[in-house]
């Protein structure tokens, strides 16, 4: 993805280096507007730590501000911040674009801040664990550092880090140290808090356990005094970690839980999949094999998720940029068509004022001074008119971004569903066959829990037969194959297919539809209805329940009812359950879940079919589905 990336990087800032060399018009930077980026950028830099989604808001704003008034070094210090904000929630990639833009724009004359910039560099590539390009970034952090204390004690505490990863733990360890005095010297108290979590886990690593808690220790107190949410959050996992070598693992679990929520709560994904695989590891070693397989699959999910995001941010980073860089250029645009029109409407009027005072020649003036007023008039309705279609675009292009977050929430709609209902069921095979290939489940054992997958299989493969019948007819329409479809014979194949599920909950199926009784729809579309209901049906119907289908004729249509003695829905809810916007969605009696997208597909697929679906239901006393189609008549 970098190489790509980096390609699209070089066209992005070619675009910018044109619109503003064809502006012609320098804006006014004001000091006030200069002294509000500043403001908002070190707001940034001290609260991205705490709380991200905050800052990244702010230091948007402050690009933007930066961006319209030309002001290089609050639109570097806005990049280096975003990159700061992606690296706090683990989107390193994301974040090293972010710093490589800020370099583009960061005066040469400040080198405590190109020295900053370099080791925010060095330290993405740590976590990215390319260690080579981290040194040489770190390097070049140093020569601009000079004697600065504060910045000589960032890069030290940053090649400590370095050296860890490499299991250089003295030399780490070593140039910690020599960091923390620096940094006592000026009292910088974040990074002293810093390095006590990095000492930490030089120490853990080297198996000293006692100095690693200590150090632990102290940095988890004053995460608290300099409110470093992420830093406390990684000192929970790492202390978790310490009491898992230490055989403690009741305590490295309730830490571990700490540090999950606190990372979840600020989007520290790194946090959010250590803290799982940390405990994962505790419930293994307590031989809690269950507990230890289900945080084993939140650590593979969150590890998908951070991918998944990172590529979705990336999409998100690239058209952002080529919004802002297209508007840069319209603005532009604008601008200089503007002042071409007042350097024309200001010659005429010296024209005019020069030919009023030549009374010499009136006729010629007064000539001359007409035909000049009509070009001034044409003038001002094309500016009139430019205007106009100013505005136009301006309505067309808030239209258009209003489609794009429609559909890019459709798209993180498919995609989380995709990414939890789908892939759930393939890690728990997954995890099945691997202990059965190292010989922790019995042959039985496995048998047992294929039973106990196959309707999560099956509840999966019926999302999956949704989405691809949903995705199709928004992309390409439906496509209607009508013919004569007997409700009674569906019902005996759905009784057929939902047989093992009726099973579980000894539910009984009763198939009352009138044999014989033939409808005009699609046979596809009627047999996806009826599973969902029927699927839905059995979530919601407790054991020894009811569900029956059943069909009427009425004035020409075919009233087919599928009822059961569940849950049912309370009387506020019934006007969430067919909207996709606003849907509904509950745990079933035996913690089904659902993705709220199958009702509404119904409710679609039905009306294409020329019928139309409603619901009545009782709390406690079941819920009955209905759905009208054409009756076929000889």
């Amino acid at each position: 993805m970098t190489r790509p990336l980096g390609l699209l990087l070089l066209l992005l800032m070619h675009s910018t280096v044109y619109a503003q060399k064809t502006s012609g018009i320098e804006p006014e930077k004001s000091p006030s507007l200069i002294k509000t980026i500043d403001s908002l950028n070190k707001l940034v830099e001290e609260t991205y730590v705490s709380a991200p989604y905050e800052a990244r808001v702010r230091a948007e704003h402050a690009l933007l501000l930066s961006e319209k008034i030309k002001y290089n070094e609050g639109t570097g210090a806005a990049f280096l911040n975003l990159g700061h904000v992606y690296w706090s929630q683990s989107y390193y990639p994301i974040s090293l674009f972010y710093f490589n833009s800020a370099l583009n724009y960061l005066p040469k004359n400040k080198p405590l801040l190109l020295a900053h910039c370099y080791s925010s560099i060095g330290r993405a590539y740590t976590d990215l664990q390319n260690y080579s390009k981290a040194i040489k970034n770190l390097d070049i952090a140093a020569r601009f550092a000079g004697h600065d204390p504060k910045m000589l004690a960032e890069v030290y505490n940053e090649r400590s880090f370095v050296y860890a990863r490499l299991k250089q733990y003295d030399k780490g360890i070593a140039l910690a140290k020599l960091a923390m005095q620096l940094s006592r010297t000026v009292n910088d108290q974040p990074a002293i808090c810093i390095l006590y979590s990095r000492l930490a886990n030089a120490y853990r690593l080297k198996g000293q356990y006692q100095q690693a808690v200590a150090y632990s220790d102290t940095a988890l107190q004053m995460s608290y005094i300099v409110n470093n949410r992420r830093l406390r959050a990684i000192s929970f996992i790492e202390r978790a970690v310490i009491y898992n070598s230490l055989n403690q693992f009741d305590k490295a679990v309730d830490l571990a839980k700490k540090g999950a929520a606190l990372s979840d709560s600020i989007g520290v994904m790194d946090g959010i999949s250590s803290a799982y695989k940390t405990m994962a590891y505790s419930f293994e070693q307590k031989h809690d094999m269950v507990q230890s397989l289900a945080y084993q699959k939140k650590y593979t999910q969150a590890l998908d998720s951070v991918s998944a995001a990172n590529k979705r941010k990336s999409t998100e980073l690239i058209q952002s940029y080529f919004e802002l860089n297209s508007r840069l250029n319209a603005i532009a645009a604008v601008e200089e068509k503007a002042g071409q029109y007042r350097e024309k409407i200001h010659l005429q009027k010296v024209i005019i004022i020069t030919l009023l005072i030549s009374l010499l020649v009136v006729i010629l003036a007064l000539s001359v001074t007409y035909y000049l007023y009509k070009q001034k008039r044409v003038l001002n309705n094309r500016m009139r008119k430019q205007h106009k279609a100013l505005l136009i675009q301006k309505e067309l292009i808030e239209d258009q971004s209003a489609n794009l977050a429609n559909i890019n929430n459709l798209k993180d709609k498919l995609l989380a569903v995709i990414g939890h209902d789908l892939r759930t069921p393939l890690a728990n095979l997954n995890s099945i066959l691997r202990l059965y290939n190292t010989r922790v489940l019995s042959d039985d054992e496995v048998q047992d829990l294929m039973k106990e997958i196959e309707p999560v299989v099956q509840g999966a493969e019926l999302t999956l037969s949704n989405l691809l019948e949903w995705a199709g007819s928004q992309i390409k329409g439906v496509n209607l194959e009508a013919s004569a479809v007997d409700i009674y014979l569906i019902g005996n194949e759905i009784g057929r297919i939902f047989s093992y599920l009726f099973q579980q909950k000894n539910i009984r199926f009763e198939n009352m539809a009138l044999p014989g009784m033939c409808v005009q729809a699609d046979e596809r579309h009627v047999k996806v209805v009826l599973s969902n209901l029927v699927s839905n049906a059995i979530k919601f119907t407790g054991n020894y329940g009811i569900i029956s289908l059943l069909s009427t004729v009425d004035e020409g249509m075919v009233v087919i009812s599928v009822n059961d003695t569940g849950n049912g829905i309370p009387a506020e809810k019934l006007g969430k359950l067919f909207s996709l916007n606003t849907k509904y969605t509950a745990t079933g009696t035996s913690g089904e879940k659902g993705t709220g997208i199958g009702l509404f597909l119904c409710k679609e697929l039905i009306e294409f079919n020329g019928g139309r679906l409603w619901v009545n239901s009782e709390v406690n006393r079941g819920s009955t589905f209905s759905f009208s189609l054409p009756l076929v008549t000889d």
